[in-house]
């Protein structure tokens, strides 16, 4: 049985604190992101130690692993689309489809071990970039597919909500 795509816009977390994860943007201070986001990788190596991780609690409903490679990949998206903000003028993201990404690289077969490692790697890559964003660079904007507009400011608020809402999923 396959995911029920997700096709929210979860921008709002921006704005009000998420109901489920507790995550509140307001609260983040810019030059902590890459910190947070070094604490936020490190609790995965937790979670996918677990020999139950492989198993979808329900068919409908990702895996701790497949949650896994999937925050791993937005690490590795982030950090992309970041250098972007941090070199082009108002750059527009491509969409991505993280549920095709999910079925196309087989997040379901994919060795615990080895994405435990990757997410930490991707988290420290983006992390070390959020960490070099000067104070006149935390305005630069970026603008996704949709027409959503970040800053480097509101990106780094927004991408903290993603492994932390998964951490939550995978607590419940």
């Amino acid at each position: 049985m396959s995911i029920e795509p997700d096709n929210k816009d979860w921008t709002w977390v921006l704005d009000q604190p998420c109901p489920d994860c507790a995550y509140d943007a307001s609260r983040v201070v810019p030059r902590d992101i890459g910190l947070t986001i070094r604490e936020i990788a490190s609790q995965w190596d937790a979670v996918l130690v677990h020999p139950q991780c492989v198993i979808r609690p329900r068919p409908v409903i990702w895996s701790a692993l497949e949650y896994g490679c999937h925050v791993r990949d937005v690490f590795r998206l982030f950090d992309k689309r970041l250098v972007m903000m941090l070199t082009l003028d108002t750059p527009t993201f491509a969409n991505w489809d993280q549920d095709k990404t999910a079925v196309d690289d087989r997040y379901d077969l994919q060795d615990p071990v080895v994405v435990r490692r990757e997410i930490v790697f991707a988290g420290d890559q983006v992390a070390d970039r959020f960490d070099s964003v000067a104070d006149a660079e935390w305005g630069r904007k970026g603008l996704r597919s949709d027409g959503a507009v970040f800053s480097i400011d509101t990106f780094g608020r927004y991408l903290l909500h993603d492994p932390i809402h998964h951490l939550w999923d995978v607590a419940h």
